[in-house]
């Protein structure tokens, strides 16, 4: 076994007691084996680091081990040292629970602030994952990654690019999406205007910060993502709803809120709603970016998946004709590995300023290795081949999916086949059917965002968004079954 951290005693060894000190270190070791502290297979420190890491004779720690491995607490490996033995069976503490449990009970003793009711999109164990429009990480080639951490690994190596470093994010990889962002987006941006974040949420939470102050007020969607509302609100912002329909965010209710509220920033998926999939309107979008000049908001524009668009030609990001007007999120999580966490902010210099000195205070950088390796994937054109291959993956796959939920929940379902994006949403004909789905689909195995959980406003329409790309046919056919069986 390998011995990844050095193994100290959670007891203090005192020489001034009566109890002898070697008495002492085999009692302390019990207690951390019975404990679960100390596992089977654990290796010890040998007897001169643990004499010289607790200020006593060699000997002493000898003939404590010595002891041990005579009960049976411990075994000896030969050369490879002295080891929790692995015969021992596991703790009861940890058979039972209890020991986790009360670790787990301690009281904080001060203040702090606590979680909002939200839960955390944690990944769940067993059942079926119908994600809200996620990548299949199965269609990338391991390889190709392997490769490309490898020379970013010896490339920082040999030029000493393994220390701290600039928080905005390393300059290859802010290069590669300032040029990309110019070519193929028509952003007028350099890398002075790009920091990299981990990932799109990080960047809208790190826009949040340099934006919101308590009491601002922020436009929504009242169908939208709803983890930036909750960054939204953890800065103290007041959350105001208006319409959406088939050509996306409704700019009249967006008037009328900038008339009653002193509006700080509107927040908009503009490319493909998050979560109905519409497109805003080229006409609503000068719209809003003519309400943003009176009326002086920011506009945080999350182009989550701009890659993957089916028909025609996808519209021009906001931020390509109003750079000082708009705070441009990004992610190369969908056209990569959401593993990577690799997303970006594209905004004014000054903004971007702003946004590393935040940046400074949680985490002081980011991944260089990772950064580097992702550079290395544009540059090369790794990262170009892989989309085109994934983007003709998609579009079988939402062909299908399509004609699978008209064949088996067409009766059941209102649905457009999305443009892009990498999700559908569902809207159904009776809400009782979808309060059906959402009451037993656990019971089957399946997992999904709940309705609500999009909704910023009662009167919001339900539905539910389910990802179709991270799914084979036959997984996809299989889920849809199961929605069609919860409904009874």
């Amino acid at each position: 076994m390998l011995r990844p951290w050095k193994v100290t005693l959670s007891e203090r060894i005192d020489v001034s007691r009566a109890v002898p000190v070697y008495m002492q270190i085999i009692q302390a070791l019990i207690r951390d084996i019975e404990s679960g502290r100390l596992i089977s297979g654990t290796y010890l420190p040998s007897s001169r680091e643990l004499a010289s890491a607790l200020g006593v004779n060699r000997k002493t720690v000898v003939l404590a081990y010595e002891d041990l491995i005579a009960q049976g607490w411990l075994s000896s490996a030969g050369t490879r040292g002295t080891m929790v033995s692995s015969s021992l069976p596991e703790p009861a503490a940890r058979q039972d629970g209890a020991g986790e449990q009360a670790r787990s009970e301690i009281a904080a003793e001060y203040r702090f602030a606590e979680p909002p009711a939200r839960p955390l999109a944690l990944p769940a164990g067993k059942g079926l994952k119908l994600d809200e429009g996620a990548p299949d990480g199965r269609l990338f080639p391991s390889e190709v990654l392997a490769r490309a951490y490898r020379s970013a690994v010896q490339r920082a190596s040999r030029s000493n690019g393994l220390q701290y470093r600039d928080p905005r994010g390393t300059p290859a990889l802010r290069e590669s999406i300032a040029a990309m962002l110019k070519s193929q987006r028509g952003l007028p941006v350099t890398a002075a205007n790009i920091c990299i974040t981990r990932g799109s949420q990080n960047g809208i939470f790190l826009a949040t910060q340099v934006l919101i102050q308590p009491g601002d007020a922020v436009v929504v969607e009242e169908l939208t993502y709803e983890p930036a509302v909750a960054a939204f609100r953890a800065c103290g912002a007041k959350i105001i709803p208006v319409r959406l329909d088939g050509d996306g965010m409704n700019v009249d209710d967006l008037e009328k809120a900038c008339r009653r509220e002193s509006v700080r920033a509107v927040f908009v998926t503009p490319h493909h709603q998050f979560p109905t999939t519409v497109a805003l309107r080229p006409e609503r979008r000068l719209r809003m970016l003519e309400l943003a000049r009176q009326f002086g908001f920011a506009i945080i524009e999350d182009d989550y998946d701009h890659e993957f668009h089916f028909e025609s030609q996808p519209l021009l990001p906001m931020a390509g004709y109003a750079p000082n007007r708009v705070i441009y999120v990004g992610s190369l999580s969908k056209l990569l590995l959401p593993a990577l966490r690799i997303g970006y902010i594209a905004a004014p210099s000054a903004v971007i300023d702003a946004v590393a000195h935040m940046i400074s205070l949680v985490d002081g950088m980011g991944n260089t290795l990772t950064e580097d390796a992702a550079a290395e994937l544009i540059e090369n054109g790794e990262l170009r081949r892989h989309a085109r291959k994934v983007r003709q993956v998609y579009e079988r796959r939402r062909q299908a999916f399509a004609a699978s939920l008209d064949t088996i929940l067409g009766d059941l379902i209102d649905f457009e086949t999305p443009d892009g994006g990498l999700a559908f949403w569902l809207h159904f004909k009776r809400l009782a059917d979808l309060d059906k789905v959402e009451e037993r689909a656990p019971a089957m195995g399946l997992r999904f965002a709940s309705s609500r959980s999009f909704m910023t406003s009662e009167r919001a329409p339900r539905g539910l968004r389910i990802g179709f790309a991270s799914l084979g046919e036959v997984e996809a056919r299989d889920a849809i079954h199961a929605l069609r069986a919860a409904v009874g």
